[in-house]
């Protein structure tokens, strides 16, 4: 492949790519118009066990700590978030590792 193809493609995969590619998030999808609380929001994140979709490169286990308390915290006040068990390839191409919290007390 030439330089000017790779550089193009390179360029279009920057732009198409926003700056927080690489940032976790918590994997919680609203399912719009539910009205009951239980089918409100899909994907593997429950209020009580929240769910991080991560890439393990670039974040460490306290900032996925501190996410999953967060959570636990804004659902759940006075508990906190227990670490649990860790899927790869379950998630997004660049983040593509699931981490699965527990809410406790």
């Amino acid at each position: 492949m030439s330089s000017i193809k790779m550089i193009t493609a390179s360029l279009i995969l920057v732009c198409m790519c926003g700056c927080s590619l690489f940032e976790p998030f918590v994997d919680r999808r609203r399912n719009a118009g539910a009205q009951d609380i239980n089918r409100l929001y899909v994907g593997k994140s429950k209020t009580n066990a929240p769910a991080i979709c991560y890439n393990g490169l670039w974040t460490d286990d306290n900032t996925l700590q501190q996410m999953a308390d967060a959570e636990c915290q804004k659902y759940n006040p006075g508990t906190h978030a227990v670490k649990g068990e860790v899927s790869h390839f379950t998630c997004k191409l660049v983040l593509p590792n699931h981490a699965y919290f527990k809410c406790v007390k």
